[in-house]
């Protein structure tokens, strides 16, 4: 229950968004533009909308066009051949093959499809109902694109949260990799490794909240001076990408050298471990002023001690791996603060 109410807390300001919309919609497109029953415009105003902050524009669009298209294939060809069942296969099939010609968006073809069949129904041909529905689509979706920048969601916080399970599995995955090291046990090192190969709806939520923001920063005034922020975000999901991808190839190494049963120094456990520990402070220094700066010291650090190992002892085949990929995952949460890679690679090197 607990998980279910916090879903509807997060959703509470999108549904406001469609709630309020909606009845806006009916509004200007009943008692302003005159059209009998635009029931169309408050659909097309939550459709554009929904819950998910990803392309409101272009499921705008896509409405429109594919209402546009469905009516304008159904009018035609109801004029000519009449209604009836084996006419609305007929203009269905038309319409949909039209819209995945032009574009083969999902929400375009459907829409295309459904308002074929109303022509081909309910509609007479040559109607200014067909019309009036192009028209009530275009009204719900301006509706839609107004209150969202009227009454904008934070385009910063799903980011945010993101971004801080993504670097939190990253972490967990660095510190099972660890732990599988310091007891010799090839099986907590598959963990690590399978969590690493999950971890990639988590890669594609974050950049679908990226893309949502920047639509919502484009659009609402109120937020533009987080864009900046938000591009910030964006460095970090790259970055942070790339660091998962580095503690795959680690983790799989660390496997199968734990199945081969080839030595691991204890100190290779403790940098893992260390390097986990710097990824928990980046998240937590998410969102606080001075934050790209607190987060660099913890992974120098990192490096400072592995050249110290690497001065002091003759690593195997698997430990170089491992000891180059952690450099390589040092130097992608480096960048994930700001840092170019040349101002990255002088740090580690200094």
């Amino acid at each position: 229950m607990r998980a279910r109410g916090r879903r509807v807390a997060l959703s509470a300001l999108p549904i406001l968004q469609c709630a309020i919309a909606a009845g806006l919609a009916w509004y200007v497109a009943s008692d302003l533009v005159g059209h009998a029953r635009p029931f169309f415009a408050p659909i097309a105003a939550v459709i554009s909308l929904g819950l998910s902050l990803t392309s409101r524009l272009r499921r705008v669009a896509e409405l429109v066009a594919g209402v546009s298209v469905g009516v304008l294939v159904g009018d035609l060809l109801i004029s000519q051949i009449g209604s009836g069942a084996w006419q609305i296969v007929l203009v269905v099939a038309l319409a949909m093959s039209v819209a995945v010609f032009a574009d083969g968006a999902t929400l375009l073809v459907a829409q295309a499809g459904s308002s074929a069949v109303l022509v081909a129904t309910l509609l007479p041909p040559g109607d200014a109902g067909g019309i009036d529905r192009c028209v009530d689509a275009l009204i719900g979706g301006l509706v839609g694109v107004v209150v969202a920048g009227v009454i904008p969601t934070d385009p910063v916080r799903p980011v945010q949260r993101g971004a801080r399970a993504l670097l939190d599995e990253l972490a967990a995955v660095l510190a099972c990799t660890g732990d599988a090291l310091r007891v010799r046990d090839p099986a907590i090192a598959l963990a690590a490794l399978e969590r690493a190969r999950a971890s990639q709806p988590l890669i594609d939520e974050l950049r679908s909240a990226l893309r949502g923001g920047h639509e919502v920063a484009t659009v609402a005034p109120l937020y533009r001076r987080r864009r900046r922020q938000l591009g910030r975000y964006s460095e970090l999901a790259e970055r942070a990408d790339y660091a998962m991808r580095n503690a795959r190839v680690l983790a799989r190494r660390a496997y199968q050298a734990l199945l081969d049963d080839e030595p691991a120094a204890p100190e290779l456990a403790d940098a893992l471990g260390e390097l986990s520990a710097a990824v928990g402070t980046l998240t937590s220094e998410l969102g606080r002023e001075g934050d790209r700066e607190r987060a660099r010291e913890p992974v120098l650090d990192v490096v400072r001690h592995a050249v110290v190992l690497s001065e002091v002892w003759v690593p195997g085949p698997s430990e170089q791996v491992i000891v180059a990929q952690l450099r390589s995952i040092a130097l992608d949460l480096l960048q994930a603060t700001g840092l170019t890679r040349t101002e990255a690679l002088t740090a580690m090197r200094s």
